[in-house]
Parts: C-alpha cells; sequence; structure tokens
C-alpha cells in the first residue's frame, strides 16, 4: 500500500446472522469493483447479500464524500465478516431439559480503494 494510497472504509456491526453465512456471501465480491460487487449482491439469494450491499454502499458513499473520489475506479480491497457477540438464550426440552440456541451475530468490515491507473 502506498503512503498515497486512499482508502474508504464501513463498518456494519451487530448484524443478527452467524459470521459463517455471511463469509459465503462476502467471499463473492472480494477483489471486485463497486459496482460489479453490488450487481452481484443485488442477484444473490442470500439474507447476507442485503446487508453486505448496504455496507459496500456506505463505503462507497464514504470514499466519495470524505475523500472525494468516484464510485467507478473504487474496487473492494478488503472485506470481512468477524463474530460478533453470542445472545445465549434457550427452551424447554422433553423430560425437563434445556435446549440452548445460540443467537450469533456478525461485524462486516469493508474496506474500498481505488484502482491504481495504468
Amino acid at each position: 500500500m502506498d503512503a498515497a494510497e486512499v482508502r474508504a472504509r464501513a463498518v456494519t456491526r451487530y448484524v443478527r446472522m452467524s459470521a459463517h453465512k455471511a463469509r459465503l456471501v462476502v467471499d463473492l465480491v472480494r477483489g471486485r469493483g463497486v459496482s460489479e460487487a453490488l450487481d452481484i449482491l443485488r442477484f444473490t439469494p442470500k439474507a447476507a447479500a442485503k446487508v453486505v450491499a448496504k455496507t459496500i454502499a456506505s463505503a462507497a458513499a464514504n470514499a466519495e464524500d470524505v475523500h472525494g473520489l468516484s464510485a467507478d475506479d473504487l474496487y473492494v480491497a478488503q472485506i470481512t465478516a468477524d463474530e460478533g457477540p453470542t445472545l445465549k438464550r434457550g427452551r424447554a426440552g422433553a423430560r425437563g431439559r434445556y435446549k440452548p440456541m445460540l443467537k450469533r451475530s456478525t461485524h462486516i468490515t469493508v474496506v474500498l480503494a481505488e484502482r491504481a491507473r495504468a
């Protein structure tokens, strides 16, 4: 990474979905251009696609607003879906037992960078 390379970032935290499910969608768009990534996510039939698309759009808006970059020149340099806190809930099971339910969450981080011009 050059010292002059500008990166825009957006984070969506506490998304009520497991990180494993979000990573399936995140892996589809890593390294792609912003417009291509948003097109892919628009037609991906997973619940995580909507949240990831919003995060990428937010990072693109940050790049335009704060750094004055055009969304056409940006690509997804880094994107991660990390585990967030887990809500531990439970329900009654047969024979007086307790059946735990782990309600997982995830933090989605997107970093956009400008493509090097040839």
